[in-house]
């Protein structure tokens, strides 16, 4: 039910893939991958946790691909043939 809310309110599927480096190999970078309900463009929850990554974790980040996509839409109605009744 929670998820229904968010997507009638604007949410939309967000998936971010976030490279970062090791710290003790700084020539190696792993990737993490990070998915849930945002808002586009500003990705509120997405910004949230690339802040506390910054400010908890020790691997510092390098670079983050963001894919997001609007689940619900307004419909889209096309008239396909039109017969007439009598």
């Amino acid at each position: 039910m929670r998820d229904m809310q968010l997507l009638l309110q604007g949410y939309g599927l967000t998936t971010a893939e976030i490279l970062y480096g090791i710290p003790d190999y700084p020539a190696i970078l792993q990737s993490y991958t990070w998915q849930d309900y945002d808002l586009a463009p500003q990705f509120p929850k997405l910004r949230g946790f690339l802040n506390f990554w910054q400010h908890n974790l020790d691997g510092p980040l390098f670079q983050v691909i963001v894919a997001h996509r609007t689940l619900i839409r307004p419909a889209e109605i096309r008239l396909v043939c039109e017969t007439k009744l009598h």
